[in-house]
Formats: structure tokens, C-alpha cells, sequence
């Protein structure tokens, strides 16, 4: 087994409600979530890896030691896509920026960055917040406060 930040590494992670989510470390500083809730910890890295990813962000570190490494393998071709992000400038213009992990980026209006992940570290806390709320089919409180911000 190889590090918990190098890239491929699968997390087990304990949610509020005993269950448990599952992510990836990948080319830092990204991290993506898998779509899949277990009741009992899973380690089984092919099960786990042919999820969807509900997400890919940037998670503040170290990682809790409650997330748990459980193996290791080479990343797969669709998880080493561009991750393309917004940033939103605060003020009356409320320009936005999009741009993607491999350093291109364009102004864009803020209807634009709709349904784009927002350039955002997360606190571990809020990561496992935002899984809990998608599993359990609930607003979360940081993206609605964002959404908000666009004018959604």
C-alpha cells in the first residue's frame, strides 16, 4: 500500500450516520468522490472504482485520520481529465473565471458557471457534510449559498 496523498489511493471515509463514503486521491491537489454509501466498510477497490464520481475537489490537509487508506492503484484515464472549476470576483461586476486544472481559463458570466464546481477548499468536515447531503438527497448548505451568489 502506498501513501494516503499519492495520487490512487482510495479512502474509506465514516459519515455522521455510521455509514461509509469512498474516495480517491488524485494528481494534487484534487480528490474525487465516488457515488456509493456502504453500511459496513468496503474494501474492495474494483467494486469501489466502478462507481460514478459524485465530485472532484481540493481537500485541505492532512487528511483525518478517520479516513482510512484501503489500497492503492494506478489512476484510470477518466479520472485524469481536466477538472474545470469557477472563481467568482466579489463585487458589483460579479465577474467570473473558468478554468481547468491544465491552467486555461476565460472570463464567463455568472449563468455560465451554473453547474460548474466552484474553486473551493474544502474542510474534510464539509467534504463529508456534502457526501452525507447527496446521499441522502438534501440541498447542501455551502453550494446553495453559492448557487445563491450566481444568481440561481
Amino acid at each position: 500500500m502506498r501513501p494516503t496523498n499519492e495520487p490512487g489511493s482510495f479512502l474509506r471515509i465514516p459519515l455522521a450516520d455510521g455509514s461509509f463514503a469512498y474516495g480517491r486521491v488524485l494528481k494534487l491537489p484534487f480528490d474525487a468522490f465516488y457515488s456509493y454509501r456502504t453500511t459496513s466498510p468496503d474494501s474492495d477497490l474494483d467494486r469501489i472504482a466502478s462507481k460514478p464520481i459524485l465530485f472532484r475537489i481540493v481537500v485541505r490537509s492532512p487528511y483525518p485520520k478517520s479516513w482510512e487508506l484501503i489500497g492503492w492503484r494506478e489512476i484510470e484515464e477518466h479520472l485524469t481529465q481536466p477538472i474545470v472549476q469557477f472563481r467568482m470576483e466579489v463585487g458589483p461586476f460579479r465577474r467570473c473565471t473558468i478554468f481547468d486544472s491544465l491552467g486555461n481559463s476565460r472570463e464567463a458570466t455568472p449563468k455560465e458557471c451554473i453547474g460548474l464546481e466552484p474553486a473551493t477548499v474544502w474542510e474534510p468536515h464539509g467534504v463529508e457534510k456534502r457526501l452525507l447531503d447527496a446521499f441522502m438527497g438534501r440541498p447542501n448548505a455551502v453550494l446553495e449559498r453559492i448557487k445563491r451568489e450566481l444568481g440561481q
